[in-house]
């Protein structure tokens, strides 16, 4: 064997063995974290959700002082839960996110190595948010469609999914970003008419955030923990990034991190929603990649953007 093949035989092989050990690392972390969440503190998220959407059953106002839930939509969605006693509301729940999650796997491809390992090295995320009931998982879901209407239902959820919108303009999709703006602002002018007082009322939650990351004990991995302006120049960063790489094969998966890591309280189990770089090309069939190669997956060309099939 020639050499230089050798060589580079051997750092492939060192490669391997490197992502392989981060895997491995990575499942261990799970199972612990799984086993203490589910001793310590299970569907605690769950229950902060079921009480919000009890409250808009009761006729009480969503946010009380001190309290931040997500925007309207998600919880007048919960209503019908909340008309169930908390245990089988919980049970629903988890049937739900189990769900989600393995139509996640299903949708990014259940026979690539790239989703087991990805999946491995981030156990600990998808443990810790299966294990509270997180509605993270549903987030992920939603942004491995990578279409407008479910980016926009996304940041509907949580706010910082209306990044990944970016991608669109990046790459001059005018037709797929404007359909994501008419979404975004369709849905929110939805729960003003449902919740006018709620819907209004929920910019004000903002600010209570980072009161509550703290008193939770939560580790903050955004630079906002640091400093509000480094935390600004690494979204700048973050968001030139994707605008560079929105033509290229990468465009989808730099615009669902920059959803992630843009957040100024990024918090570990948000790191889940990195599964959705995965997504396949539209149209292949569930678990047809072979290779590792196939990270991440590039969408059919049928726009600027390589776009997925539309809604």
């Amino acid at each position: 064997m020639h050499p230089g093949r050798r060589e580079g035989v051997r750092h492939r092989r060192s490669v391997g063995a490197l992502i392989v050990a981060v895997a491995a690392l990575g499942a261990i972390l799970g199972i612990r974290m799984l086993t203490f969440h589910l001793a310590t503190d299970p569907l605690t998220d769950f229950r902060v959700y079921y009480d919000a959407a009890a409250r808009l059953n009761a006729g009480l106002p969503l946010y009380p002082p001190g309290a931040r839930i997500y925007p309207p939509l998600f919880e007048i969605v919960l209503r019908p839960l909340a008309l169930l006693p908390f245990d089988l509301a919980a049970i629903i729940w988890v049937g739900i996110t189990v769900a989600a999650f393995g139509l996640t796997l299903w949708r990014i491809g259940i026979r690539r190595p790239a989703t087991w390992i990805t999946v491995s090295a981030l156990s600990a995320a998808i443990a810790w948010v299966l294990a509270i009931g997180q509605a993270e998982v549903i987030v992920t879901l939603l942004l491995t469609f990578g279409n407008p209407l479910a980016v926009a239902i996304a940041g509907n959820i949580k706010l910082f999914p209306l990044l990944a919108g970016i991608y669109w303009l990046a790459c001059r999709d005018w037709r797929d970003f404007g359909r994501f703006v008419g979404w975004t602002g369709g849905l929110a002018l939805f729960q003003l008419v449902l919740d006018p007082g709620d819907t209004l009322a929920f910019p004000g939650t903002l600010a209570v955030v980072s009161t509550q990351v703290a008193e939770a004990g939560n580790a903050n991995l955004s630079p906002f923990a640091l400093s509000p302006l480094l935390w600004v120049g690494f979204v700048i960063v973050g968001v030139a990034s994707t605008w560079w790489l929105g033509r290229t094969r990468l465009g989808w998966a730099s615009a669902v991190a920059l959803s992630v890591f843009a957040s100024p309280h990024l918090i570990s189990y948000n790191l889940m929603t990195l599964l959705a770089c995965l997504r396949r090309k539209d149209g292949q069939l569930p678990g047809v990649e072979r290779g590792f190669s196939a990270w991440p997956a590039e969408s059919s060309p049928r726009s600027r953007c390589d776009r997925q099939e539309q809604v």
